[in-house]
Formats: C-alpha cells, sequence, structure tokens
C-alpha cells in the first residue's frame, strides 16, 4: 500500500487541466494500489513566502530560536515530513508568465532544506529524497517541448532541475501544451494528455 501526495497550484481553479489530470493521476494509483492519498492545493491554501524568520531559523539549534523563529522552521519542517511520508508524488504546474505559479516555488523554498532534503560532499551537491515515484504534469497555453518557444520553458526544465535536486529523479512527465491555439488545437492537448495519463497508469498497475 503506498502513500500518495498531490500538489496542486494553478489559480485557474475548476478549468485548470493540470490539476484535472494530475488529480486522475493521483485517483487511479489510488484505485490501483489501495494506498492513502493527501490533497495539497497551493492555490486554495498558499504557503507564505519564505522570510529571515526562516532562513536564520532553520540554522540554529531549536532552543535558541525566537518564537516566530520556531513557527517558520515548524512549518518548512511539516511540510518536509508530508514529502518524506510519501511514496508517490503527483505534482501539477500551470504555466504562469513562463514560469511555474508562485506558490509552488514558495513550496519549494520552504522544502529544499540543506542538510535536510539535500546536501554537499566533495562530488557536488546530493538530494536526500530517494527511492520515490514522481509524476510531474505541467500546462502551458502554447508549445514548449519544442519549436521557437522551446528556450522559454522555464517552467517544465526548472521544476525538473528543483524535483532532482533533492533527490526526486524518478520522473514522468506529462505536458499539456497549445491550449491557447485554438479550440481544435485545444481538444487536441487534451486528448494527447489524456492518452498519456492512461499509459502511466497502465504501467503502474
Amino acid at each position: 500500500m503506498s502513500h500518495i501526495l498531490l500538489i496542486t497550484s494553478s489559480p485557474r481553479g475548476e478549468g485548470s487541466l493540470s490539476a484535472r489530470f494530475g488529480t486522475e493521476i493521483a485517483e487511479g494509483i489510488q484505485t490501483r494500489s489501495g494506498g492513502t492519498l493527501t490533497l495539497r492545493d497551493l492555490a486554495a491554501n498558499p504557503v507564505p513566502h519564505i522570510t529571515p524568520a526562516y532562513i536564520q531559523g532553520r540554522v540554529m539549534g531549536p532552543e535558541t530560536r525566537t518564537p516566530e523563529q520556531a513557527d517558520a522552521v515548524n512549518f518548512a519542517q511539516a511540510l518536509v515530513d508530508e514529502l518524506k511520508a510519501a511514496d508517490v508524488i503527483v505534482l501539477a504546474s500551470g504555466m504562469i508568465n513562463f514560469g511555474l505559479p508562485s506558490p509552488l516555488k514558495a513550496w519549494f523554498d520552504h522544502v529544499t532544506w540543506p542538510g535536510v532534503t539535500f546536501s554537499y560532499d566533495g562530488s557536488g551537491p546530493k538530494g536526500l529524497l530517494t527511492g520515490k515515484k514522481v509524476y510531474l504534469v505541467t500546462a502551458a497555453g502554447g508549445v514548449f517541448a519544442e519549436g521557437a518557444y522551446a528556450p522559454f520553458d522555464f517552467q517544465t526544465n526548472y521544476l525538473l532541475h528543483l524535483l532532482g535536486f533533492i533527490g526526486l529523479t524518478d520522473v514522468e512527465l506529462v505536458r499539456v501544451e497549445g491550449t491557447v491555439l485554438g479550440p481544435d488545437a485545444e481538444q487536441a492537448a487534451i486528448t494527447h494528455a489524456a492518452a498519456a495519463v492512461q499509459a502511466l497508469l497502465a504501467k503502474a498497475a
């Protein structure tokens, strides 16, 4: 039995395709594995941006932190614990101005924690969150996987880098692209993503 963590972040609400397909993946895996599912909706309940209290508090001993620093570090620790508890992570992101939504960036700023989720040794950085399966769903109005706009995909490539940096390297990617290029293109993007999701779920069974 696996525990699944679903993280959504698009501000589009019920119209979010990243959240739609991320949810399909998470619920599909739960149905097949009989596992448990935790949802963290960063659009509905955004995490705060990091503050000096977190930056300073995380390098201090618990007994020397101010109440504000303790609250900030404890909040980040809860996010990390939630991440560590998951066997499967489904991360859904809709492109905003060529990048990821700011609440998702804030979440990564909390969980990318030296000595906790990554470390450095003589060979460079080492991710500490290993042995987990990740499904990444990224949505964009244009087409960024290839073509003229590929160099401007500051969402998918950045997310893959952040995940890998903390040790999450076993990643399956689903792209939903071209949804603002007309009704036919939108339907084609949805159909393609739906097929990709079903193929992943068949492989996960």
